[in-house]
């Protein structure tokens, strides 16, 4: 007598989908015709721009001395660009950030040298100085209504006059205070930058796992294990090599001083960049700050505060604009009434956009700053070793923004077009 086994629902449950290397690669594919592009081209601009400098001048372009000048020399304007990616995706601007920079540094410079401040005072007050700027403008612009452009370029206006204020008529305020020169100037040992190597690594492999465990609980397919792995492995050599490259000597005379290590600006870079995209991506406050500025008006329905949210991301933007100040005075050794003027603001809104952030609000991630910075400096860096005409240099910098935005307009309708 033969008997019949019914199913379960523990057999008939499905596991969940394995996606796997090629079916990755395809899914990548179809979202990059579908517009979702994301830093694909500025990685792929980046690129080109190192291979083509270091041909035309290998002998001055591709020197261990000149990477880590290009690393200096891009790391406020990448600071300040930071911050502008949170208004950035609100699809609001901020043409104040950079003498927020200036005002910023010029606190900073006037504690330290004239009133004796130690440097956490100094350097604490300038950030309040930047969070109270950022309060005032994110007030003007959610409470009374007024467009961020024109509260900002009123902002950036009268800033000029109240960093002139700051550090008086005397013209330049010298630094002298060795932990301000120190984050512009100096470099880790060698050894602790294998230690952060290690830990950015293992950091990034703890985060694949976590987020593999998240998805199997969800029911939600999870990629094969290849795929994290071969993520990891990436990161790892890449990291790996610029550690490696910086460990070795690049002095022009060691007998005199040795140069040695990672520049002190790359791991302070790395814990922002890691806090600020946790912040964006895996709290309830960076959720909102991605529904505002994909429809602001869905998200005040669903019950978010606009308002707020728009008050906060501004205050984050002049605190951060405030601490590429402090960059900007530790590189100088100084602040001047120029300090945060100049390109210091195009330069950080074209490091963003270029990037992969959305002029139009609603899509951009931190790192998007630091590729599109990489970008400006191996262009800022590159250039004048060609040619010394600053024409030349104004000119194919601005090019290179326009292409961003031109991107990212074409983006946005092919994935209008696509339905995304």
């Amino acid at each position: 007598m033969s008997t019949t086994t019914q199913p379960t629902a523990a057999s008939t449950e499905v596991a969940p989908e394995r996606a796997t290397l090629g079916s990755a690669a395809r899914d990548y594919v179809t979202r990059v015709r579908g517009g979702d592009v994301g830093s694909l081209p500025a990685i792929a601009g980046f690129v080109f721009l190192v291979v083509l400098f270091t041909i035309l001048r290998p002998d001055n372009f591709a020197t261990k001395l000149n990477w880590a000048n290009l690393l200096n020399q891009s790391a406020a304007v990448i600071f300040i660009a930071m911050g502008l990616v949170f208004v950035l995706l609100l699809g609001e601007i901020d043409l104040s950030a950079g003498y927020t920079a200036g005002v910023g540094a010029g606190t900073l410079a006037v504690l330290l040298t004239f009133k004796g401040w130690p440097w956490p005072a100094a350097v604490l007050a300038a950030l309040v100085v930047g969070l109270v700027i950022g309060a005032l403008i994110g007030l003007l612009v959610a409470r009374l209504g007024i467009p961020s452009f024109v509260v900002t370029l009123s902002a950036f206006l009268a800033l000029q006059g109240v960093l002139l204020t700051v550090i008086g008529t005397g013209g330049t305020v010298p630094i002298r205070d060795p932990f301000v020169l120190s984050l512009m100037n100096d470099n880790m040992p060698p050894a602790l930058g294998w230690v952060m190597w290690f830990l950015v690594v293992a950091g990034y492999a703890l985060t694949e796992v976590l987020g593999r465990r998240r998805r199997s609980k969800a029911g939600l397919p999870s990629p094969s294990v290849a795929l994290p792995a071969l993520r990891i492995a990436v990161i790892a050599v890449l990291l790996g090599l610029v550690v490696y490259l910086f460990n070795l000597e690049r002095a022009v005379n060691p007998a005199i001083k040795s140069l040695k290590g990672v520049p002190l600006i790359v791991p302070i870079a790395v814990v922002f960049v890691v806090v600020l995209s946790f912040v964006l991506k895996r709290t309830r406050f960076g959720q909102h700050i991605y529904a505002v500025g994909g429809n602001a008006e869905a998200a005040r329905r669903a019950g978010i505060n606009v308002n707020r949210i728009k008050i906060a991301c501004f205050m984050i933007s002049s605190t951060l604009a405030a601490f590429g100040g402090i960059l900007l005075a530790s590189r100088a050794n100084s602040v001047s009434p120029s300090t945060g003027g100049a390109s210091t603001l195009l330069l950080a809104v074209g490091a963003a956009v270029i990037g992969g952030t959305s002029l139009f609000g609603g899509k951009g991630r931190i790192i998007d700053a630091i590729i599109g910075g990489l970008v400006i400096a191996v262009i800022q860096n590159g250039l004048p070793l060609i040619t010394q005409r600053a024409e030349i240099q104004f000119i194919v910098t601005g090019l290179v923004l326009l292409l961003a935005a031109s991107v990212d307009a074409i983006s946005r309708r092919r994935a209008a077009a696509s339905g995304r």
